[in-house]
């Protein structure tokens, strides 16, 4: 019985919410790459999306911690000579170190699935994940002139 959590971004409000996923919705989840999509109208008990809205799952990591690779196939635990992100960001230009990563594919062994949501062609509607009080003020205080 798998349990994820999904961290779900919104690009039009900036913004990112995490929700539990269990069964039998976890599911749904269970054997999708990283840049496969799914309906939004999966989500429905968490958030409201716009009709025609999509999920693509961007990445994730893995019980032990290791980020889910995109050029690794399959739901498996690989160490690779990285060169750069996901999972190592180099100190220097050329650098590279073995890291342990997780496969391109969602397994039970996945603990967080990151997403972000695809809005319909020609959207121009709210953002599914609405800015908070503090941000909305900020914005109009940068219109108004005055320093936030």
């Amino acid at each position: 019985m798998p349990t994820f959590k999904l961290v779900l971004s919104d690009p039009i409000s900036g913004k990112a919410r995490q929700f539990e996923i269990k069964d039998p919705l976890a599911q749904r989840f269970i054997g999708l790459k990283i840049g496969d999509e799914l309906d939004g109208s999966v989500l429905k008990d968490f958030l409201e999306l716009p009709k025609g809205a999509k999920i693509r799952i961007t990445g994730g990591s893995g019980i032990e911690g290791a980020p889910m690779h995109p050029g690794v196939p399959g739901p498996v635990k690989r160490y690779i000579l990285a060169d750069g992100p996901p999972g190592y960001w180099p100190p220097k230009r050329g650098m590279r170190k073995r890291k342990l990563v997780r496969g391109n594919t969602i397994s039970d062994s996945i603990v967080q699935i990151n997403a972000v949501i695809v809005y319909p062609q020609g959207y121009s509607g709210p953002p599914a994940i609405p800015l908070g009080a503090k941000e909305i003020e900020k914005l109009t205080k940068a219109k108004e002139g005055t320093p936030a």
